[in-house]
Formats: structure tokens, C-alpha cells, sequence
């Protein structure tokens, strides 16, 4: 991790920008993705039979809800209103925030910027996450996952200038912090600086690659750098 990467990346940022599934909440970490994967492939299957092998072996939820709008838009709205639901009842037994990312909303507030929550999950998981951990006050807006419209989820930047336009903020002026290489894209999109959270070993030199202004594989060396220093 470079530090002076990490405090260029976001001491410029007037608004800050969490992804939700990885730098706050490991969404299914008490509820498997891969389960869940299977019972919303099961779900479409049942709505249109020729689903059943298009989505066979797909492990990510996220997916098996943007084949199924590719293929079925009906049937895809069943399994949006599915996969919603489900992901409420994950955060529910995800347990603790990500180490750090209490640190890095309220290092946000108290430097007198603004947090926005950009996700490819429903905004309905995000809010009751951060209503369950008493963080709600922390996040100025949620932007989570369009409904009837997978095709806006990141690396398209839809979310991004949601919230960008929600804040009055131009989004030169975000940075992005997420863990997977679609928010890297979607950041780079539109001019919007991006810090990689490598919170697994094989992501660090995917962020590189992908022109991240930083990397790190800590949330809490993110609230460290958005704190103002001593002295300035």
C-alpha cells in the first residue's frame, strides 16, 4: 500500500463514495451467495424452463438477475423482488461492519464531507444494514440497484452520478472506494477518482492494472487517510 497514494486519492474528495458489499458489509457472509445463486436460479426456472440451463452452475445472485432480465424481463422482476428480499435477511445475520468501515463514515462526517453508498445491491439491504448498526445518520444518500434495470449496475456509472447528482457535487470531485474491479471501471467512467479495497490477496494486482489512484487492503488505513492531520 502506498500512504501517499491513499491520501491523494481521497484528501481531494469533497464527497466520498462506499461501495456497499465488501468495504462496510460482507453481505453473505451468513447466508452463502452461492445458495442464493441457486435458489433464484431455481425460482426462474420455474418462470420460463428455458432459463434453467442458461443459469446452471452460476454461483453469483447478481448474475443470475442479469441473465434473467437478458432473457425474461417478467420473469427477471420475480427474481429482483427475490434476490431483494433475500439480501435483507443476509445483512441481517452478516454480522459486524467490515473492520475499519465505522471508522472511514465517520472520519467522512467529521471532516465536513459527505458519504454516499453507491451499490449493486438494493438500496432496501443497504438501508436496513445501516439502520440496524446505528449508521444511517452517517451516509448523506443510497444508491443501490435500479430496479427493472441490471444493465445500470456498475462498472456502469449510474449509481455514481445518482449520487453525485442527489449531493450537488460534480463527479471529478468523488472518489470511489470499492473491492472489485467494476468499481473500478464505473469510477473511471466518469472522471471520478478510485481506491481499490483489496480485501482478498489476487485483487491487489487487478486494482493496479486497472489504473486505481490507490490501493490498500485495509479499511481502517482509509479512515486514517480521510481523517484531517494534525495541524492542517
Amino acid at each position: 500500500m502506498d500512504t501517499e497514494d491513499l491520501n491523494a486519492a481521497l484528501t481531494g474528495a469533497s464527497v466520498v463514495l462506499f461501495d456497499f458489499d465488501g468495504p462496510i458489509c460482507d453481505v453473505f457472509a451468513g447466508r452463502p451467495a452461492d445458495q442464493v445463486a441457486r435458489d433464484l436460479t431455481k425460482l426462474a426456472a420455474e418462470g420460463n424452463p428455458e432459463l434453467e440451463e442458461k443459469l446452471s452452475g452460476i454461483d453469483d445472485p447478481l448474475e443470475v438477475l442479469r441473465l434473467t432480465h437478458e432473457a425474461d424481463d417478467a420473469v427477471g422482476l420475480e427474481i429482483e423482488r427475490a434476490l431483494t428480499a433475500a439480501e435483507v435477511e443476509a445483512v441481517g445475520v452478516a454480522g459486524e461492519p467490515v473492520s475499519g468501515a465505522v471508522a472511514s463514515l465517520e472520519a467522512v462526517r467529521a471532516s465536513g464531507r459527505g458519504a454516499a453508498v453507491v451499490s449493486n445491491n438494493s438500496a432496501e439491504a443497504v438501508r436496513a444494514f445501516l439502520d440496524r448498526h446505528g449508521l444511517s445518520d452517517q451516509v448523506l444518500t443510497i444508491v443501490g440497484r435500479p430496479e427493472g434495470h441490471p444493465e445500470l449496475m456498475k462498472p456502469n456509472p449510474h449509481s455514481l452520478i445518482a449520487a453525485a447528482e442527489h449531493l450537488d457535487v460534480d463527479v471529478s470531485l468523488c472518489t470511489l472506494i470499492g473491492d472489485s474491479l467494476t468499481d473500478i471501471q464505473a469510477a473511471h467512467a466518469i472522471g471520478s477518482a478510485a481506491v481499490g479495497f483489496a480485501n482478498k490477496p489476487h485483487k491487489h494486482q487487478l486494482f493496479v492494472e486497472a489504473g486505481a489512484e490507490a490501493v490498500t487492503d485495509s479499511m481502517q488505513a482509509i479512515a486514517q487517510a480521510i481523517s484531517p492531520q494534525p495541524g492542517t
